[in-house]
């Protein structure tokens, strides 16, 4: 009787340890801290399509989910107004080498002759002029004809001179053309007038918008027939070549993220396996971004860290908004 009772006791107390054990094993896994799992998601290069004139959409050349190349093709514009506005610019032109012409060329040649016979009769006029004038002075000095009639063949004659003069002047003019400075503005106006044909030849471009970049058209926003304002998006093209990761990590699970660092991330929905990305930038967020205590008990502030990661090779089926995870065993 007695061993037995030795021996249960024995048996006891070896199933006590191993009850103690096991349930000891079990608190540690069961208290052991959960590795913190940092998560982020998929970003890449997005550009937004926008013209610089307002227009109807004429025409929209793809689809969503298409696949485009750099200056291929997206939307066709239609817009009156540049239209009337080449229409006049051209108009202006027209006028303006007109001018130009005219002040390049001087006077026709019916103006340059009708100029030298009116020089050439008031040359004629002086001549006789002066003859009357030489006879009244001749009398005048005989004593013959009163000095008033002497200052009237004077008068008479310097006025024919003038005459003259006047006449050759327009004349010169008719033969020389315009000055100098009439031609150059002549030709200043046909500049401008090309300048701003010039002008509305680049905003004319505008109804033709084409991708900026290779990629995928992930939005249009505007229908057929729409009104479009000046810098309204009318595409987003999203480029799958160009693509990181984007954190948004308190400081306190930071450790080593340190620019530079290469650590390996998971995307779920690509499966369970790893691939390598570098940490190439990292900022403060603002402050709405800082988790502050309640209670003044050791704890302190948190900041937010903005982080981006660039994979390190491609990942084929990758997409922009797919989750993306850091284990902090790495």
């Amino acid at each position: 009787m007695e061993k037995k009772s030795k021996k249960e006791i024995i048996l006891g107390v070896v199933g006590l340890i191993v009850a103690v054990i096991v349930v000891g094993v079990i608190g540690v896994i069961a208290l052991r801290p959960e590795p913190e799992i940092i998560m982020g998601e998929v970003s890449a290069t997005e550009y937004r399509v926008s013209g610089k004139v307002p227009g109807r959409i004429e025409e929209l050349l793809v689809e969503e989910g298409q696949s485009v190349h750099q200056g291929d093709t997206i939307v066709i514009f239609s817009s009156p107004e540049l239209e009337a506005k080449m229409e006049q610019a051209k108009a202006a032109r027209s006028a303006a080498q007109a001018q130009s012409t005219k002040a390049q060329n001087g006077a026709r040649q019916e103006q340059i002759s009708g100029a030298y016979e009116i020089w050439q009769k008031a040359e004629v006029g002086v001549d006789i002029a002066k003859k009357s004038y030489d006879r009244v002075q001749a009398l005048y000095d005989k004593q013959v004809v009163s000095a008033q009639k002497r200052d009237e063949a004077e008068a008479q004659y310097k006025a024919a001179v003038a005459t003259a003069k006047a006449a050759k002047t327009q004349y010169d003019m008719a033969l020389n053309g315009a000055q100098e400075e009439d031609k150059w503005a002549a030709n200043a106006l046909v500049q401008r007038a090309s300048g701003a044909i010039a002008e509305v030849q680049s905003y004319m471009s505008e109804k033709f918008m084409v991708a900026p970049a290779d990629g995928e058209v992930v939005e249009i926003y505007p229908k057929i027939g729409e009104l479009v304002g000046t810098g309204a998006p009318v595409a987003s093209i999203v480029d799958l070549n160009d693509i990181w990761f984007s954190f948004s990590i308190r400081e306190d699970l930071l450790k080593d993220l340190k620019v530079g660092k290469v650590v390996e991330v998971s995307i779920p929905a690509l499966g369970q396996q790893k691939y390598k990305a570098k940490v190439t930038y990292m900022r403060a967020m603002a402050s709405y971004a800082t988790w502050r205590p309640t209670k003044t008990d050791g704890q302190y502030d948190v900041k937010s860290f903005d982080l981006k990661l660039r994979p390190l090779s491609e990942i084929p089926d990758v997409r922009p908004g797919m989750t993306v995870l850091i284990n902090d065993n790495d």
